[in-house]
């Protein structure tokens, strides 16, 4: 009795599995470098501060990656060496003392507020590296470390007399100011309605984020996964100034940010316009049209929210 021959059908999906299989194995000798130089001023904080930013943060964000056997295999792999390689470029805890000590506040602030806003650390990343979650307990006391930084006293002389001086030496413009990227400074936003503020602990500033109408409209619809076309935030920092009872009022005038929405337009920096603007002067920030990659990289984890920080407040 002749052996029953084998079907066309089974032939190609026997022939298909063996090539997934060759392929499969050729990419594992497929592999981006990491390499973990020595550091050159570590992070440093008290124990309990130091261990959560060790477990949640260094495999990214230093030069102490440490690759389990499963991140070994590729094409996982592909995408752990680029979450070191973006890590490390934004903020790298092994070259800490190379920040500025206001920097380096600046840098915790912003890595904390990732945090609470879900953004860090990554979520596929957590997935498969379940020790690296930040608990609502781990958080507690990376907020109670970055407020022990921040000394809360009367405001001193230096900045009663800098909001003075810009009461008395108010700016007009002949012309508009211009950021590189050619978006214009635009007063307007102080008849905006505010949306939400924030408070920068590590630099003594506060901030409103002041929204125009299609903004607020899209907070009343509900309709901000995306942000419609023709939004527009206005984030305005001012110096915080406490008196000696702790209240707390607005002082000088820092900066203005704004984000305008336009999907087509801006699409090469993620559907939205950037630009900064500073001192009442409002001085341009960014040397070129390069400056938006810094503000886009910053937003980046925030992707999932159509890279907006502050979500707004609703009455």
């Amino acid at each position: 009795m002749n052996a029953r021959k084998t079907s066309p059908l089974k032939k190609r999906i026997t022939f298909s599995i063996v090539i997934l299989f060759l392929l499969f194995v050729a990419i594992q000798f497929v592999h981006p470098k990491i390499d973990n130089p020595p550091a050159t001023g570590d992070f440093k904080a008290p124990p309990e501060v130091k261990n959560i930013i060790t477990r949640a943060c260094y495999d990214c964000h230093s030069n102490e990656t440490n690759l389990r056997w499963y991140d070994k295999i590729s094409p996982i792999y592909w995408q752990v060496a680029g979450h070191v390689k973006e890590g490390r470029h934004h903020l790298n805890f092994s070259n800490w003392d190379s920040l500025a000590t206001a920097d380096q506040k600046g840098k915790l602030w912003e890595a904390v507020n990732q945090i609470i806003a879900g953004a860090m650390p990554v979520k596929d990343y957590v997935t498969v590296h379940p020790s690296a979650k930040v608990s609502p307990e781990d958080l507690a006391v990376l907020k109670n470390y970055l407020m022990s930084m921040v000394h809360n006293k009367p405001a001193d002389i230096a900045k009663i007399n800098a909001l003075n001086k810009q009461s008395q030496g108010l700016v007009n413009f002949a012309k508009l100011p211009q950021a590189a990227n050619g978006i214009t400074y635009i007063p307007d936003y102080k008849n905006w309605q505010p949306i939400s503020t924030t408070e920068r602990f590590d630099n003594g500033t506060m901030r409103v984020i002041f929204g125009n109408g299609v903004a607020v409209k899209a907070i009343h619809d509900n309709n901000i996964h995306p942000w419609p076309n023709g939004t527009i935030f206005a984030k305005v920092a001012w110096d915080q100034l406490q008196d000696k009872d702790g209240n707390v009022t607005t002082g000088a005038f820092k900066q203005i940010e704004y984000m305008i929405k336009d999907d087509k337009k801006y699409a090469a920096t993620k559907g939205w316009g950037w630009a900064r603007f500073k001192t009442p002067k409002m001085v341009p920030y960014g040397k070129d049209v390069m400056f938006t990659n810094e503000c886009v990289n910053c937003h980046r984890p925030l992707k999932d929210e159509d890279f907006v920080f502050t979500m707004p407040i609703k009455n």
